[in-house]
């Protein structure tokens, strides 16, 4: 699972790497430096939770376990919310319409997975979740 965290890391990183290098103007502005710098910095986040999650991270929806710590002591998806960071902040810097088409279709989508996953976790832990999900947003 380690491998797989790495991999993902590495090729999302590189493609953002290599966006902002070759796509950051010489005379941005702040907007587009404000765009670089949330992307980079929701990059990093979204790492940070990719480990802290650890073995829980599924493709489907599964209750393996209630990771409670680091990250997600403060945000019960921070994979979602650093995600969709990235693409903001890669429409602010590139200011293409395609950027904001993607961000618009994706964080709907995260919103209902989001919903599906709290369903089953709800299920498995009860009031464990009940008592997590009071004390952290989305």
């Amino acid at each position: 699972m380690v491998k797989q965290h790495i991999a993902l890391t590495l090729i999302v990183g590189t493609a953002l790497g290599l966006t902002l290098w070759r796509r950051f103007p010489s005379d941005a502005t702040l907007l587009q430096i404000a765009g670089a710098c949330l992307a980079v910095v929701g990059f990093v986040l979204w790492t940070v939770a990719r480990f802290q999650l650890g073995a829980s991270f599924t493709v489907t929806a599964q209750a393996r376990q209630l990771v409670t710590r680091g990250l997600y002591s403060r945000i019960r998806n921070p994979i979602y919310v650093f995600g969709s960071c990235i693409i903001a902040g890669v429409f602010l810097l590139l200011g293409h319409p395609a950027w904001l088409l993607i961000f618009l279709v994706i964080v709907p989508l995260q919103i209902g997975r989001a919903r599906k996953e709290a369903a089953v976790l709800q299920a498995e832990f009860a009031e464990q979740y009940r008592a997590y999900r009071a004390s952290t947003w989305f």
